[in-house]
């Protein structure tokens, strides 16, 4: 991976090789990154972020929803063919760019300071689950905090101003144990039961609404579909309203800057790279890379899917139900306002069953998402010379701890920050400022790393030069936007 590692974690022996599957049943059955992708994307974004989103805005950012989950997953599969090809994860292949560097390559450290600041939406997902399973087992909720308000007298106050908190340290524990043996075939088989249970309750509350006091509003929801907003802000016709948080939901809707980073790992865990072998000159290895690619293809496009509808649904539900009654989720009673999606539409007995499921979503992507950033915060240590990984045990040892670290680290943001939805927009941001970023790497991969016997038709070329252009034209016009707003006088603001 880089001078820095004694061995190669992602090693490419020739007794792994396998031929790629030739029909689509069989191609299927060997899919399962995206969905642990799925798994981390349908969390504090959907639920939180574009929820909110709708019921502050209501239709006016679907087109952006719909354009968020599509176009990125051209950058995901071009990293991914990257991958396969060469046996090199995202942060190793980064690191071999020409380019400055402090041990490690400067796009390094840019994804440690994301990384960094994603731990706040980790620590959202945390503390929204304790308000989630609060809401849901109130009796239980009183008699823990009268329990531990009698064994710690000092912190009794703070125990009743704040009862989510200790399900949000059930919730760390929990992480933490299931995280104890974390191999990727546990991770793809928890992650597969509650994506495909989460999707199917979450489009089946949608699909229901029709027949319920808030029927879904088709006239708005195809002037939802016009970038009006993109209008306004190129004729200067009107002030664009909620470009900050329409940016917060591109960066972490779809496939986000860190879900980009994750993909490589999670094809080369599950095998892509060892079934089609080390590459070399001849025709047997192009054949099998390319055939494993296209596998990689199939798991990418079906991940897109299930997390589209997802999180249409959630959207959906935030701008049918919510943003007529001017309900808006924040602050320590975010998700029992959330919760208002299913009572008032389907009547208070389905409370429990939100709650439960919005526990479920959220506890689903703190749980791989600290498995992913485990990794590569693994592979940072080791590319920026901090420690030398000479025997797998040495890299698989250091995997497990940053896995337990990091739900304790978003406890504690959580129980100090207090908002999960601004926590939520802070690593938001942070991921749409980093996507143009991946995005121009995946570009240089395709021209000047990848292996001409397996590259992209000229569909995909286009549409992977357009995901870049895009990405970047949104993230530089939000972040002059944002940055102007912290530039402007509190004053001035309130005018």
């Amino acid at each position: 991976m880089s001078e820095a590692l004694e061995y190669d974690p992602y090693a490419l022996p020739s007794d792994a090789i396998q031929e790629p599957p030739v029909s689509l049943w069989a191609a299927l059955k060997k899919i399962g990154p995206g969905i642990i992708l799925a798994g981390s994307i349908v969390g504090s974004g959907e639920l939180l972020l574009t929820t909110s989103l709708g019921a502050n805005y209501g239709f006016a950012f679907l087109w952006l929803i719909i354009f968020s989950c599509i176009i990125k997953v051209f950058v995901q599969v071009e990293l991914g063919r990257y991958a396969i090809s060469s046996g090199k994860p995202t942060l190793g292949a980064i690191n071999e760019l020409p380019g400055p560097r402090l041990g490690a390559h400067w796009i390094v450290w840019c994804w440690l300071f994301m990384m960094l600041t994603t731990i706040f939406q980790l620590g959202a997902m945390t503390g929204t689950v304790g308000q989630s399973l609060n809401l849901a087992f109130p009796g239980v909720s009183a008699s823990l905090i009268e329990s531990l308000g009698g064994t710690f007298p000092a912190w009794a106050d703070s125990i009743r101003a704040r009862p989510e908190i200790p399900w949000a340290v059930l919730t760390c524990v929990t992480a933490v144990g299931l995280l104890w043996s974390g191999s990727y075939r546990r991770i793809e088989l928890i992650t597969t039961v509650l994506v495909v249970g989460l999707t199917f309750i979450t489009l089946t509350a949608t699909c229901a609404l029709p027949a319920t006091n808030y029927p879904i509003p088709w006239h708005k929801v195809a002037e939802g579909m016009v970038p009006t907003q993109v209008l306004q802000a190129l004729t200067f016709s009107a002030p664009v309203l909620g470009i900050a948080a329409a940016f917060g939901a591109f960066g972490i809707t779809g496939v986000g800057a860190s879900e980009l980073f994750y993909y490589p790992y999670w094809c080369l865990e599950k095998g892509y790279a060892r079934y089609a072998g080390r590459c070399e000159p001849g025709d047997d290895w192009a054949r099998r890379a390319r055939g494993w690619i296209r596998v990689m293809h199939l798991d990418a496009w079906v991940s897109m899917i299930v997390f589209t509808i997802s999180t249409l649904a959630f959207y959906f539900m935030g701008a049918t139900v919510l943003n007529p009654q001017g309900l808006d989720p924040k602050g320590t009673d975010m998700i029992k306002t959330l919760s208002r999606m299913f009572e008032d539409a389907f009547g208070p007995w389905t409370i429990v069953v939100f709650l439960i499921g919005a526990g479920a979503v959220l506890f689903k992507t703190l749980y791989i998402s600290s498995a992913g950033n485990s990794r590569l915060l693994a592979d940072f240590f080791s590319l920026a010379g901090f420690v030398r990984y000479e025997r797998p045990e040495q890299r698989a040892k250091m995997i497990h701890r940053f896995s337990l670290l990091i739900p304790v680290i978003a406890l504690i943001l959580f129980v100090t920050f207090k908002d999960p939805r601004q926590m939520v927009v802070i690593g938001g941001f942070a991921q749409g400022l980093m996507l143009p970023l991946i995005s121009g790497v995946t570009v240089f991969f395709r021209y000047r790393r990848t292996d001409r016997r397996i590259t992209p038709s000229l569909v995909l070329d286009i549409l992977l030069w357009i995901a870049f252009v895009l990405i970047s034209c949104v993230a530089l016009y939000a972040a002059k936007d944002q940055i102007s707003k912290w530039m402007t006088p509190p004053a001035a603001v309130a005018k």
